[in-house]
């Protein structure tokens, strides 16, 4: 499903954040990425997600090799809820409109309603909070909303960067209910990253540490 192969990364030329790392998940597989903060973790993420592009190696999603520009299709094939939800919204836009931005970018409007719906059930918020925006809503509602539109396209792989952290343990529980409960009805592969390696070992299939300086990871 993803095949990241010696990438190298980061937003200065000459200074990589990731250097020379490999890491593969499989159709329908959970792995989890364990680490310490600043060690490169959510750079590999944005990799992986087709968000940032590699300096040097090479991407595969799905069998098909990301070269130059992603295809829209390709790019709908990944789904990613990124650490720090106030960071990833924008405060003014209501919960109902940040989960339905997908559909909207990919013209496929006529089922906006109904799948938005669907995808607040699915993620514990309630109908009056779709109306409410994001900057009027809590950390936890705001990342429930944030995990609903990273499915809103239904993603064969989700891509969770730290999507629990700074949550109580009650929301953080049902978050991953609800990737578990997508993953059970979809098969969709998982990508967890995070450094609660309880946490982690106990929803992926398998993990992989990655200790700093970046180079190669473990698995």
């Amino acid at each position: 499903m993803l095949e990241l192969s010696n990438i190298t990364a980061g937003y200065e030329r000459g200074r990589p954040v990731v250097r020379d790392m490999s890491l593969a998940v499989g159709r329908g597989e959970a792995v989890g990425l364990l680490g310490p903060g600043g060690c490169g973790k959510s750079t590999l993420a944005r990799v992986a997600a087709l968000l940032h592009r590699p300096d040097a190696g090479s991407v595969v999603v799905d069998g098909v090799p990301v070269v130059d520009r992603v295809p829209r299709a390709l790019r709908t094939t990944v789904g990613v809820v990124q650490q720090g939800a106030r960071r990833a919204a924008d405060p003014g836009v209501r919960l109902r409109d940040l989960i339905a931005e997908p559909l909207k970018a990919t013209g496929r409007r006529i089922e906006i309603r109904e799948r938005v719906d669907e995808l607040a059930q699915a993620v514990g918020l309630g109908g009056a909070l779709l109306t409410r925006s994001a900057g009027e809503v809590g950390d936890g509602d705001l990342q429930r909303a944030c995990l609903a539109r990273a499915l809103v396209l239904r993603p064969r792989l989700l891509i969770c960067d730290e999507m629990t952290a700074l949550l109580d343990p009650p929301t953080a529980a049902a978050l991953i209910e609800a990737v578990e409960t997508y993953r059970g009805a979809t098969g969709a592969a998982l990508l967890a990253v995070g450094h609660d390696r309880d946490l982690i070992a106990d929803w992926c299939d398998r993990t992989v540490t990655w200790t700093a300086p970046p180079t190669q990871a473990r698995g």
